[in-house]
């Protein structure tokens, strides 16, 4: 399955703006044949943007939704995107997966807010584990800051996930995690990983980029530099196989002595 990771859009204005950055990324990715395209966190509306978050917040199926739908269905790729979503009065960080026909597949918001840049403007989602299916691959969601919890990862690992999709918002000085913590965080549960960031300065954020896809063996498949593009990435189901007969991580855990752990699930 050939996936596209969208670094951008590097300068983010308007909604209109961030969405035609989309969809031209979109065109790039079906051109190179990938089947997705998975852009950052928050890409519709800009993040760092203040009192502009409750103003562009929509619920999941609103103007933007609609828009990434139509975007979907242009390029005969699914899309997942960031945005604020506005639900019953209270704002999340969310992501939303729409498939090539632009139905949605899933809707995710972020269970661990990244301090007053996210507790200041979104309520944290009480669901940690949300999948959909695309090309074969049960695909799981978390956003940036959830990443860096090793029990998050883990469990999409224990429910299924083969592929984990992580939309962020990285900023200096913390590459290290892009680096770092993201490929361990992909050879320690034995998945494949693809963590797509924002590029560019928001305010007083200049964000990192060094987007990346890595394989559960810790592989890197692909990574960006600091400016925008659309990095293309081809995910094996066979790599995913066989690292796991080689790395036994996940079955050699000793949960009998793990009393706060639930027992794991396939």
């Amino acid at each position: 399955m050939r996936a596209a990771l969208f670094q951008g859009p590097e300068l983010s204005f308007d909604v209109a703006a961030n969405l035609s950055a989309i969809a031209s990324a979109a065109q790039t990715a079906a051109a190179s044949g990938a089947s997705i395209l998975v852009c950052p966190e928050m890409a519709a509306t800009g993040y760092n943007i203040g009192s502009l978050i409750a103003a562009r917040a929509e619920p999941a199926d609103g103007p933007i939704a609609a828009r990434i739908a139509e975007i979907a269905r242009e390029s005969g790729i699914a899309v997942v995107y960031g945005y604020p979503e506005a639900d019953a009065g209270v704002v999340y960080n969310s992501v939303q997966v729409f498939d090539p026909s632009g139905t949605s597949l899933a809707n995710y918001r972020k269970t661990h807010l990244f301090g007053e840049l996210d507790r200041s403007h979104f309520a944290a989602g009480d669901e940690l584990v949300v999948q959909f299916d695309h090309a074969g691959i049960r695909c799981g969601l978390l956003i940036c800051y959830d990443v860096e919890f090793p029990e998050t990862v883990r469990a999409h690992a224990d429910r299924g996930t083969q592929w984990l999709v992580v939309p962020t918002g990285l900023m200096s000085p913390y590459e290290f995690i892009a680096e770092s913590v993201v490929p361990t965080r992909a050879y320690e549960s034995q998945l494949f990983v693809t963590y797509v960031n924002r590029c560019g300065t928001e305010a007083d954020l200049d964000y990192c980029g060094s987007s990346c896809a890595i394989a559960p063996d810790g592989t890197e498949l692909a990574r960006a530099g600091r400016h925008e593009e659309v990095a293309i990435v081809d995910l094996e189901l066979d790599v995913l196989h066989r690292s796991r007969r080689e790395n036994t991580h996940l079955d050699d855990r000793r949960v009998d002595l793990y009393p706060f752990m639930q027992e794991k699930t396939s």
